[in-house]
């Protein structure tokens, strides 16, 4: 290969991986995007996990944040086949006595069936979703002066309180359990700083244009971004490991869609020894044990509104939810774990034979832990669905090592790239000037190891090709961004 060919090496082609290259090219360079694997995805890949003809999705499933992505809408992924699905329902939080609290697209119907918190659910909603196309460059990028000042304070004043101090508006257990169901795909202790953030984020999305998944499985966005990269110019070369900057063509600049950890392992001897310190300092969050099911049936929910939400929250009341968070960070296994479900087959014919369906879930785990939650996931699925185990008949299961070996982002089987608490927040993975600039001139980190943290948005990877674009080729980014955050979501 010609050395000189390429003016930047994308390593990785995860979502933000992908969102980079494609930055990147758009402007004018040549690049070049390196995948490990024989399939490019990273999180976004489907297979055939337990029988012939059913379609799981290895990672990420529900996708609120590709479909709200401002840097998403501006490309033309519909041209390479990318169909979202949305679900009546975005969300349904059953509970023992039978009901279940739902999240619909209209804000007033969500809020009416509330009862008692119908007002307070509107209070607080209302105005950030109506606001949202104003502050969404602002939410989903590194910590800078916001275009609208007051719209991200009436965001962030909240965005930053605990759950469990923000849920306290709230008096109905529906409304409380709800929104700790949203904060708990923070990872982390309800009870920590900034943990409302995702709550808040999730049920605008909700709000907006609702929860949606790709027609065929997670596969398919990164297929759609890989065409669209290609058609620009780009080029993609899978099956290539990098384990030494040697394994790299030579360019004027890198950018990696990986964690700090594999940053140290591929660059270390390269990177001055404060940032090599601030690196290993990074922390890593709880992990995930993730199960796949074939059914010859749907699950079988109780409660009226879970067969039409394409993702159900298992864990019960705010309390539970609240105290099995705190375990798993603490060390521990719950007995009842809060689980994450999605059933995408009740909405997409193509993920299963006809009549049969698939699921899949997860639940928190200590980062780095072998055990089994098998039985104690179905379980809880059981509690809200009576029945439910009688249906299955293929099981696959991923523990944290599993998870890792699968993708070694997933350091301990912390799917965010790293504790999304309020020390990191911001500073992922290095207090900086621009979090994306590592120590050596023309390396820069583009995962959700840096700004806005985890998800299928591919904001990390638009922002660190942008900071790469004025560095080193003094080019201005996509003139698109700020234009298609505030239309985005009209």
């Amino acid at each position: 290969m010609n050395t000189t060919d390429y003016d930047a090496v994308v390593v990785g082609s995860g979502p933000n991986g992908l969102a980079a290259a494609i930055e990147l090219q758009q402007a004018g360079l040549s690049v070049l995007l390196l995948e490990g694997k024989d399939q490019i995805g990273g999180g976004l890949r489907t297979a055939e996990l337990t029988l012939p003809g059913f379609q799981h999705d290895i990672c990420s499933a529900i996708h609120p944040l590709a479909a709200a992505s401002p840097f998403f809408q501006t490309l033309p992924l519909a041209q390479y086949g990318l169909e979202y699905i949305t679900p009546p329902v975005s969300a349904a939080h059953p509970f023992d006595d039978g009901t279940a609290a739902t999240v619909v697209t209209s804000l007033a119907d969500t809020a009416r069936a509330l009862g008692a918190d119908e007002r307070a659910y509107r209070t607080l909603l209302e105005p950030l979703v109506a606001s949202w196309p104003h502050i969404a460059q602002d939410v989903l990028a590194p910590l800078h002066f916001p275009s609208d000042p007051l719209a991200m304070a009436q965001f962030g004043l909240p965005a930053l309180l605990p759950a469990t101090a923000l849920t306290s508006r709230f008096q109905t257990k529906q409304a409380r359990g709800l929104f700790a169901g949203m904060a708990a795909h923070a990872i982390q202790p309800l009870s920590n700083l900034t943990t409302s953030a995702i709550g808040l984020v999730l049920l605008i999305a909700a709000h907006r244009q609702g929860w949606p998944l790709p027609k065929g499985g997670s596969q398919a966005i990164a297929d759609a971004l890989a065409a669209h990269f290609v058609a620009l110019g780009g080029s993609i070369q899978t099956g290539t490991y990098v384990r030494h900057l040697a394994d790299i063509p030579l360019a004027k600049a890198v950018l990696f869609d990986i964690t700090p950890a594999q940053l140290l392992q591929i660059a270390g001897h390269s990177l001055s020894s404060i940032y090599q310190w601030q690196l290993r300092r990074y922390q890593y969050g709880m992990g995930v044990f993730k199960i796949d099911w074939a059914l010859d049936a749907p699950i079988p929910f109780t409660a009226e509104g879970c067969a039409q939400a394409g993702t159900v929250h298992l864990g019960g009341t705010l309390e539970e939810i609240a105290a099995t968070e705190k375990a798993a960070t603490r060390g521990h296994h719950p007995e009842r774990p809060f689980v994450l479900l999605a059933q995408q087959s009740l909405f997409d014919a193509t993920r299963a034979p006809a009549g049969k369906h698939t699921a899949w879930a997860y639940c928190h785990v200590p980062n780095g832990s072998r055990v089994d939650m098998t039985t104690a996931i179905e379980q809880q699925v059981e509690r809200f669905a009576p029945g439910f185990r009688d249906r299955i008949i293929g099981r696959h299961t991923f523990d944290t090592a599993q998870m890792e070996a699968y993708n070694p982002n997933y350091v301990g089987g912390d799917i965010n790239g790293g504790l999304l608490d309020v020390t990191q927040l911001f500073t992922r993975p290095a207090l900086r000037v621009s979090p994306y600039r590592t120590s050596r001139s023309g390396m820069y980190l583009c995962s959700s190891a840096t700004p806005p943290g985890g998800g299928v948005h591919g904001m990390c990877g638009y922002h660190a090709a942008s900071r790469a674009l004025r560095d080193i080729f003094h080019l201005s980014p996509s003139s698109l961004y700020r234009e298609a955050s505030a239309s985005a979501l009209r």
